[in-house]
């Protein structure tokens, strides 16, 4: 059997336009699109297809968008003879890594990232923060500018990127004082992101009670490949550890070297970037060079991505 990871890119990898040239090609892709838009009684994908973007960045829009695109790639993928032994997904990809994996449905997957979007709007107007991308330190160094500005408020790491790119999350006032000490450390730039909700850290504490709460009454089964989380950066295999997870996950850091890491350990030869951008692709070079990530973004990419992992073999 080929040893495929699919990785699942978040927020962030939206487009206007997305997912229209699947749409076009293939009757699965309209088949899920309008399973998608009935479920939301919305019509998600003219939003994709056409924006504008000032309506696909809203995150009820956004966030089921890139989860539809991501499912449709990998189940186009399946049908080529593409099967993947293990998924991640970055954040919000976990929902997609999840539906791959055989443990949620698409429509409870789909009501999950709706139901996240909205906790998390909720969460960030009750509690505004900010997030700032680091870049040219380790994480640890970052982490040791958090732990210097934790007088000034909320700080810590929001996402382990890659070994050079870290984001921060917390209070505005304490994001702004770890970035200047993230700074003075040597790094080479310090980016305010344009978010107003402090994702990843304490301050959706609200968001993730709200999630769990939820998450009670959906059913998860164990998956059917190796599913890595990003709280831990572990092989999940239990439902209630994966509701756990995925609550946890709204307040912890996102792991995504270590996830990439694990996916490796576990005998990889390669992994799939199985939905819209190429953010992941990007970073899985920083992380392991030698491990290719393959884009699946169009019809194109798929073809030509499905024939190169045909011959791939353990």
């Amino acid at each position: 059997m080929s040893r495929i990871a699919f990785i699942f890119p978040g927020q962030g990898s939206q487009y206007v336009g997305m997912g229209r040239q699947l749409h076009e090609a293939s009757p699965v892709a309209r088949e899920l699109f309008a399973r998608a838009d009935e479920v939301l009684g919305s019509p998600l994908s003219r939003i994709c297809f056409e924006g504008p973007e000032e309506e696909l960045v809203k995150t009820g829009n956004t966030q089921p968008g890139i989860f539809t695109v991501s499912a449709i790639i990998q189940t186009l993928l399946r049908e080529r003879g593409i099967v993947p032994v293990a998924a991640a997904g970055h954040s919000l990809g976990e929902y997609a890594a999840l539906y791959c994996a055989g443990a949620l449905s698409f429509e409870d997957a789909l009501l999950l990232v709706v139901e996240r979007g909205r906790a998390m709007n909720e969460a960030s107007e009750a509690r505004r923060g900010a997030m700032s991308a680091v870049i040219g330190l380790s994480p640890e160094q970052v982490g040791a500018a958090c732990a210097g500005a934790v007088s000034a408020g909320i700080v810590q790491v929001a996402n382990i990127n890659s070994p050079e790119q870290v984001v921060i999350t917390g209070e505005d006032v304490a994001v702004k004082a770890a970035g200047e000490a993230a700074a003075v450390a040597g790094a080479k730039r310090v980016i305010p992101l344009p978010v107003h909700g402090a994702f990843h850290s304490p301050l959706m504490g609200s968001a993730a009670d709200r999630l769990k709460r939820y998450l009670v009454n959906v059913k998860i089964t164990p998956p059917d490949i190796a599913f890595v989380n990003n709280a831990d950066a572990r092989i999940l295999e239990d439902p209630e550890e994966i509701r756990d997870s995925l609550a946890r996950q709204m307040t912890s850091c996102v792991r995504w070297v270590e996830s990439v890491e694990r996916l490796i350990s576990s005998g990889i030869i390669a992994m799939v970037e199985a939905g819209p951008g190429k953010v992941l692709m990007g970073l899985g070079r920083r992380i392991a060079k030698d491990i290719p990530v393959l884009p699946c973004e169009t019809p194109e990419e798929i073809v030509k991505t499905a024939d190169r992992l045909a011959g791939a073999k353990d």
